[in-house]
């Protein structure tokens, strides 16, 4: 009798060595899943072992990584919380066990088609939110009992933090692919203005929503946007791109900026409802002289003239997008641009500070803006108000109307090239 508890222990001491290997440490996240299953299907001596992880998005779990049962990650199956075998181990968090699989007992039909008999799943828990469900199968009947349990809810606690890591990851990383691919690649070359644009991802929190755009129109006129979605990550640059697209389709039916914001307001209550926006919508006349501003909950664009003192845009503020009732009756301000006058736009994440008046950092932006060449201007902004390592991200466009000489310049390059100076303002 001794000798056998020895070899148990012994065979437990074996099993639990398996999974804490140090050398396990070494591996990326995908081969660290893929050793991990194949060692616990090799210790349970059972013939599938699967990894689901929840997608927080749509709130199922989704076939991972698996071995014995790979059809289903090819098959990308998925399943709601509390349906199914593995659903319920989710909804419950706590391990279930089936001695004799029937189809009422799962909702994967290739688990009935592979021959499982006998199936035992744990949750996989991180910093105690459910990150996905592990499971192992027997094509044979098998009564798993507690060592089982405890040995595959060890493997499912290192396999959740590693899970964790590769959704944030992946998360991050298509989120940063989606909003750098609806960012304007390059801002139109257009007559009479100058412009540039920054857009910087905070670190801290992740992929948000903000985003700016630059389009011409087919009256003349120039549009302009810049704007925030709360929240972050992949679902905010999900909802940013549909609301950036619908702008662009508003603003060729609209030729005023308040109307246009109210048609993507309804969209909003409608379509992505409980998602909140703030937006600065600008229209910028052919003739450049005169720009149409409305606004919808965002802090205002600052404006540097030559010869004037910088200062925030004075303009009505509406309230976000997609708060409260549709807002049918919003405001557009019409601002003159002179020669030479340059326009800001910008998300909090440039002015904001931890600990700060939101005020001082709007101050401390006025104090780095001044007119000059947009793309100069841009690093300058950068330079002096960035954070090093940003919380939030960051969006920053700016608009220079060119001065008279350089637009007699452009217009005729001919001509002689008067010192690059800003024209006197008229009293």
């Amino acid at each position: 009798m001794a000798d056998a508890e020895l070899v148990t222990s012994e065979e437990r001491l074996r099993r639990i060595e398996a999974i804490t290997d140090a050398a396990l440490s070494g591996l990326d996240v995908t081969e660290l899943l893929d050793e991990l299953l194949e060692r616990v299907r090799d210790l349970l001596k059972v013939d599938t072992a699967t990894i689901l992880l929840l997608d927080n998005h749509s709130g199922e779990l989704v076939a991972t990584a698996t071995k014995g049962l790979e059809e289903e990650v090819r098959r990308g199956f998925r399943i709601g919380l509390g349906r199914g075998f593995a659903g319920r181990v989710a909804a419950t968090r706590a391990p279930v066990t089936i001695y004799d699989v029937t189809p009422d007992d799962v909702v994967n039909p290739l688990l009935i088609t592979t021959g499982i008999r006998a199936l035992l799943g744990v949750p996989m828990l991180a910093n105690g939110n459910l990150v996905g469900v592990l499971h192992v199968g027997s094509l044979a009947l098998r009564r798993f009992g507690p060592d089982d349990v405890q040995l595959l809810q060890l493997v499912a606690d290192r396999a959740s933090f590693a899970g964790q890591a590769r959704t944030q990851v992946l998360g991050r990383q298509a989120a940063l692919a989606l909003q750098r691919s609806l960012l304007p690649s390059r801002l139109p070359d257009i007559a009479g203005l100058d412009l540039a644009a920054r857009y910087v991802p905070g670190h801290d929190l992740g992929i948000g929503g903000d985003w700016y755009d630059v389009f011409t129109l087919p009256s003349g006129w120039l549009g302009a946007v810049i704007g925030d979605v709360s929240g972050h990550g992949l679902p905010s640059a999900v909802v940013m791109g549909r609301i950036r697209s619908a702008l662009r389709a508003y603003a060729l039916d609209a030729d005023d900026p308040a109307e246009a914001l109210a048609s993507l307001d309804r969209k909003i209550h409608h379509f992505e409802a409980g998602t909140l926006t703030t937006a600065l919508y600008a229209l910028v006349a052919p003739d450049r002289a005169t720009v149409h501003l409305s606004s919808a909950g965002h802090l205002p664009p600052l404006l540097a003239a030559p010869g004037r003192p910088t200062q925030l845009v004075s303009l009505p503020v509406d309230r976000p997008l997609g708060v409260g009732r549709p807002l049918a009756n919003r405001r557009t301000t019409v601002l003159d641009l002179p020669p030479g006058a340059t326009l800001v736009f910008y998300t909090d994440g440039l002015v904001e500070r931890r600990n700060e008046l939101i005020d001082t950092g709007i101050e401390r932006l006025a104090d780095a803006v001044r007119s000059g060449p947009a793309e100069a201007l841009c690093d300058h902004i950068m330079a002096s108000n960035a954070e090093k390592h940003p919380d939030d991200d960051i969006a920053l466009l700016v608009i220079r109307r060119e001065p008279a000489t350089d637009a007699a310049l452009a217009a005729d390059p001919g001509a002689t090239q008067e010192p690059d100076v800003d024209p006197p303002v008229a009293a």
